[in-house]
C-alpha cells in the first residue's frame, strides 16, 4: 500500500557466537530476530517494545543498514533495502536516519557541533550554505546558534541528544529510528525530548519506529505498539486498544507491572500476573512457545507447538494458543 513506509516480512538475524567444541564444529547460534513481520505506516509512530535481548535494537540496525538480515525481506516504500547487500544508494540512505540511545558515544568528542551537523549536509546537501543550514537545524530543535561552536562534552545529556536529533534531521528523512532515545536521560529531561519529537513529527510529516522497554512511555507516544519476546513479535495493536485490551499473557504481565501513582490508574491495569520461571537462554530456546516456561496460562500444546501470529480483532494480533478461532491472517502477519 502507498501509505506503508516500512514492511518487514519474516525478518531474521542469527548470530554465530561460537562452536560446540574443537572436535564438533557445529555452530552455536543466537536467533536475535527470528521471523518478525510488521509494517509502519506513513506519519505514525510504531512502538517496538521488549526486554533487553528481545531483538528490537537488531531490527533498528538492520533498518539503517548496519547489519544484514539472515533471511526475510525488509521493504522501504516497496524497495528491498538489501537488494545489493549492505550497499545502498545515497537517496535511499538519506531517507532513513537513526537516533541512538547514548548521545555521549554517538557524537564525536573531537568535533564541534557545527562540524557534526555539517558532515551529513556535505554528503546529502552539497552546494548549500553549510553555516546557515547548521543555524537552521539548531533553531529547529530550540538550541541557540552559539551552540555550533561548542564540543559535545560541554553539553548536558539532554542537549547532546537534541544535537543527535538535529543531525538525523539534516538529511530531511522520512523515516527516523529512535533507539531508546530517552532511557539514558534524567526523567526531568525525557518529557522535553518527547515533546520535541512529537512537534518535529507534525511539522515534517515524519514516520517513527520508536524502540523502547518503557511501556508507560508508549501510551502517550505510539500510534501502534508491537511487543517482542526473544526475537519474535507476540502482540501488535493500536495503542489505545493495546492498553485497554491486552491479549497475550506476556503483555498482560508487562502492563500489570507498570508503576502507577493513583487508584484510578491502578483500576485500569490488568490483574497482577506473577512470572514463575526464568527467561530462557536465547542460545537454547524451549520447544513450542518460547514463553511457556513463564506463562501462568500454559497448556500442554504450548510445550510442543510454536504458535503463530493470529488476529484476535480488527488490527489486533497475538501469538498465542489461547485464541482457538483466529481470523484469517496474511503472510505478512496482520489480519485481512
Amino acid at each position: 500500500m502507498d501509505d506503508e513506509v516500512l514492511i518487514a516480512q519474516d525478518l531474521k538475524k542469527h548470530f554465530v557466537i561460537g562452536y560446540e567444541s574443537l572436535m564438533n564444529r557445529r555452530p552455536i547460534t543466537v536467533k536475535a530476530v527470528d521471523g518478525v513481520s510488521f509494517r509502519v505506516r506513513r506519519g505514525e509512530t510504531l512502538g517496538l517494545v521488549g526486554e533487553s535481548g528481545s531483538g528490537k535494537s537488531t531490527i533498528a540496525y538492520m533498518t539503517v543498514g548496519m547489519v544484514q538480515p539472515s533471511g526475510g525481506t525488509l521493504l522501504f516504500r516497496g524497495q528491498d533495502l538489501f537488494a545489493n547487500g549492505l550497499k545502498r544508494a545515497l537517496p535511499l540512505r538519506k531517507e532513513i536516519q537513526i537516533v541512538f540511545q547514548d548521545p555521549g558515544s554517538s557524537l564525536n568528542p573531537r568535533r564541534t557541533i557545527q562540524q557534526i551537523l555539517e558532515l551529513p549536509l556535505r554528503i546529502h546537501a552539497p552546494g548549500k550554505d553549510l553555516g546557515q543550514e547548521v543555524v537552521r537545524l539548531l533553531d529547529l530543535v530550540d538550541l541557540p546558534p552559539e551552540y555550533m561552536h561548542k564540543y559535545p562534552q560541554m553539553l548536558s545529556g539532554g542537549e547532546k541528544q537534541i544535537v543527535a536529533i538535529a543531525r538525523a534531521l539534516a538529511t530531511n528523512p522520512s523515516l527516523v529510528i529512535l533507539d531508546e532515545p530517552t532511557s539514558a536521560l534524567d526523567v526531568s529531561v525525557q518529557g522535553k525530548i518527547i515533546n520535541l519529537l512529537i512537534r518535529l513529527q507534525r511539522e515534517f510529516d515524519l514516520t517513527y519506529l520508536f524502540i523502547t522497554h518503557d511501556l508507560s512511555l508508549m501510551r502517550n507516544v505510539a500510534s501502534r505498539v508491537a511487543i517482542m519476546y526473544l526475537g519474535r513479535i507476540c502482540e501488535v495493536a493500536d495503542a489505545a486498544e493495546f492498553f485497554q485490551f491486552p491479549q497475550h499473557p506476556y503483555t498482560q504481565m508487562l502492563l500489570s507491572s507498570i508503576p502507577v501513582v493513583s487508584e484510578a490508574e491502578e483500576a485500569v491495569k490488568p490483574k497482577k500476573i506473577i512470572s514463575t520461571g526464568e527467561i530462557p537462554s536465547p542460545v537454547n530456546l524451549p520447544k513450542g512457545c518460547s514463553f511457556h516456561t513463564r506463562c501462568p496460562q500454559v497448556m500442554d500444546i504450548c510445550k510442543h507447538v510454536d504458535p503463530i501470529l493470529v488476529g484476535t480483532s480488527a488490527g489486533h494480533t497475538a501469538r498465542c494458543h489461547l485464541f482457538e478461532q483466529p481470523v484469517e491472517v496474511t503472510a505478512q502477519g496482520w489480519p485481512t
